[in-house]
């Protein structure tokens, strides 16, 4: 099977993935980071009620168009608890911030802009109608559509649906993911480690890169290169409900690679192997029934490469996210001297850097801060000191010329999957 485009992978991806995952409604505090289903209309108006927007006093403007005016203190409307009366002419109730004003009055004057005299006070400042007050619906009104399917719900967007009076949200369920790493020389981090073994330091960078993405991770452990061993985590899998099942590691062709093997007798629909991108070039994609299949590269590196340009859009299609399929590219400028690229879609990792960098546009010359991106001049695929220290992954298509410093690239931010 030939090489095939990141672009075209990650278009086969998504279109296997088919519909978004079934609606739940979920109570709005453990709603962070979940996938609205619905479209959410305002059940009430915000504010319901004329509010304060300050601590003052109730007035009727026309009684205070000329101070110094004294009126009658007669009530307060505190947050809570409005003044259930009528303000008359030369009345005022004195009142705090949120509170609802009461009817009569058109105006609130500061606290500071009067003078207390027991059951009196003096308005030193003239009052205009309607100010520092709030009117019914300033913020919106019952049946705005406020917050759109699709949405990433954070802090702000649950604060927003309080407001808006809801109390549990429709949210896409989240998808689980049943993750498998494969390899006679992988241990779990912390356990004892043989002279030929290595920590399979895969699994749990994938696990919390899915976890970010808002998934439920299903951790199958470590499967030897044995084919009934592999046959038995894949039947797990299908057995736990997992949409989504990734293995890591023996997705290739030598002796020892069983993955393809394993699910092939489990009834596997081959997608496509092998993307032309590096690192991660022997990338597995199909289906198992139900579950989306996706064969990540042992590599520590080449996996998270390949979880951050495929894992995680599918992840983000199961939850309904209309934007799964964007490119997550950005501008910044080449820090360093590059040669040219071969055939294969590269991303390297890179350092990055601010610079104060001046452009020449239509309207005239400006100066913009932007990122700066330097590529480490190691790029092993193992080499997990030089992904630490990395703060993103320079692409590089295939096929473009030499390129200096100071050029524009495309860089892919890592704190947004990692």
């Amino acid at each position: 099977m030939s090489l095939i485009s990141v672009e075209d992978a990650l278009s086969r991806v998504l279109a296997s993935v088919g519909k978004p995952l079934e609606t739940e409604h979920v109570p709005l505090t453990s709603c962070a980071g979940r996938t609205l289903a619905e479209d959410l209309s305002a059940l009430r108006d915000q504010p319901p009620f004329p509010a304060s927007a300050m601590d003052g006093y109730a007035v009727r403007s026309a009684d205070c168009t000329k101070v110094p005016a004294t009126l009658q203190v007669i009530g307060t409307s505190a947050a809570g608890a409005r003044f259930a009366g009528v303000v008359g002419a030369m009345e005022a109730v004195r009142i705090f911030t949120g509170a609802p004003v009461p009817d009569g009055a058109d105006a609130v004057v500061l606290q500071e802009d009067t003078e207390r005299v027991g059951d009196q006070v003096v308005v030193k400042d003239a009052a205009r109608p309607n100010r520092h007050i709030r009117a019914v619906g300033l913020d919106f009104q019952a049946g705005d559509v406020l917050l759109q399917a699709g949405l990433r719900l954070d802090s702000r967007h649950i604060a927003l649906a309080a407001a808006m009076r809801y109390g549990t949200l429709p949210v896409h369920r989240k998808p689980k993911v049943a993750i498998l790493a494969t390899g006679d020389e992988l241990v779990r981090a912390g356990e004892p480690v043989g002279p030929d073994q290595i920590t399979a330091s895969s699994l749990p960078a994938t696990i919390l890169m899915v976890e970010k993405a808002g998934a439920e991770v299903i951790d199958l452990g470590i499967a030897r290169d044995n084919l009934g061993e592999l046959e038995e985590r894949i039947q797990a899998a299908r057995d736990a409900g997992a949409d989504i099942l990734v293995t890591l590691g023996g997705a290739s062709v030598g002796e020892h690679d069983l993955v393809q093997k394993a699910l092939s007798r489990q009834g596997m629909d081959l997608g496509f192997w092998r993307v032309a991108l590096r690192p991660g070039k022997p990338l597995m994609h199909g289906r198992l029934g139900s579950t989306l299949l996706l064969g990540l590269p042992g590599n520590p590196v080449s996996s998270l490469v390949c979880a951050v340009l495929f894992l995680i859009p599918a992840i983000r299609a199961l939850l309904g996210d209309p934007e799964a399929g964007e490119d997550p590219s950005e501008d910044a400028i080449l820090g360093a001297d590059l040669p040219p690229n071969k055939e294969r879609q590269d991303y390297m990792r890179a350092s990055l850097a601010l610079r104060d960098v001046p452009l020449s546009l239509a309207q005239g010359p400006v100066r913009l801060m932007l990122p700066v991106a330097t590529p480490h001049l190691l790029q092993d695929s193992s080499m997990l000191s030089i992904l630490e220290r990395s703060d993103a992954l320079l692409v590089r298509p295939p096929h473009v010329p030499a390129a200096s410093a100071g050029e524009p690239c495309r860089i892919i931010r890592l704190n947004r999957f990692c």
